[in-house]
């Protein structure tokens, strides 16, 4: 991992040769995240550019990036650890004979566990560990990313779990004792403010809200993206984006799929919108019929 940063420019001037267009308040948060080895949690409407920000600062501090999935339902299991239960069962039918013979006239269970001594703990060590994104976050050779991604997603309970990672980039597993991080990672955790998040978890973290971009700096955005797109093209989509947005939608278009209109409409050779156009090509901005309906009905308006 890079291990001195200089400035906030830095961060935004790398960024911006990614591709990811930021402004200085996302590159204050990366710079103070990174200097001061706290988590940052980024909140957001969906499609701003949340997971890419975790993406964008690995590749600034030429960091691995391991990344993990929120759902509902998900337990410490598939995020921390699991067992090899297959290579367990495995190991233990080859040494049936071996245990048989340990056995051989055992006067009860308390004796027979007597004389397995240590076996049962050898089949919960390390040679059966299968780590998930946490733990191999904490026992990287080198600091990391860590993408928690849509925390809100997750269980209450889950969230709870996850309060002594963010606060000393260490777990406890019952078998094995405390791990702690060999390298603490820069942690990022993403939420689409599905529902509201505990104040203990926000507390142990720094916080980021992206907000949809205003129309200049979608505009950057797309230039960087889309450098293909005609200038003026880019003026028009992103003026009738912003328009969108003022709308009572269900779901309203997100950067990303401003992008993906924007990679469209060069595919399809355009050079200026109109209404004709917009309509044949609604579905790569709006998710929902509903909402395409009410666009369609709309559209002579949004056009003035």
């Amino acid at each position: 991992m890079k291990t001195r940063i200089q400035s906030v420019a830095e961060v935004r001037d790398s960024f911006a040769r990614q591709g990811y267009v930021c402004n200085d308040q996302i590159a204050m948060a990366v710079y103070l995240a990174a200097q001061l080895r706290k988590p940052v949690l980024v909140e957001g409407p969906p499609g701003v550019g949340k997971t890419e920000l975790a993406k964008a600062s690995a590749a600034f501090l030429e960091a691995p990036l391991i990344r993990l999935q929120c759902y509902e339902g998900l337990d410490e299991a598939r995020a921390l650890y699991e067992w090899k239960y297959g290579k367990q069962l495995l190991y233990t039918q080859l040494l049936r004979e071996q245990f048989a013979g340990k056995l051989d006239g055992a006067g009860g269970l308390e004796e027979a566990m007597s004389r397995l001594g240590d076996l049962g703990d050898a089949f919960y060590s390390e040679t059966f560990l299968e780590p998930r994104p946490l733990l191999q976050a904490l026992r990287a050779d080198e600091a990391t990313v860590l993408l928690i991604d849509e925390v809100d997603k997750a269980d209450q309970e889950f969230e709870a779990f996850l309060l002594e990672l963010l606060s000393d980039y260490q777990i406890s597993i019952p078998e094995l004792g405390t791990v702690q991080a060999r390298h603490e990672p820069l942690v990022f955790l993403t939420s689409n403010n599905s529902r509201e998040l505990s104040d203990a978890l926000k507390r142990r973290c720094l916080h980021l809200y992206i907000p949809y971009p205003d129309a200049a700096l979608e505009q950057q955005i797309i230039a960087a993206r889309v450098p293909e797109a005609p200038k003026a093209l880019r003026q028009q989509l992103v003026s009738f984006v912003q328009k969108l947005r003022t709308l009572d939608l269900k779901k309203q278009p997100a950067i990303s799929e401003s992008i993906d209109w924007a990679r469209a409409l060069l595919l399809l050779h355009v050079d200026s919108l109109d209404a004709a156009l917009v309509d044949s090509t609604l579905n790569l901005l709006l998710k929902h019929e509903e909402d395409i309906r009410r666009v369609r009905d709309d559209l002579p308006s949004l056009f003035k």
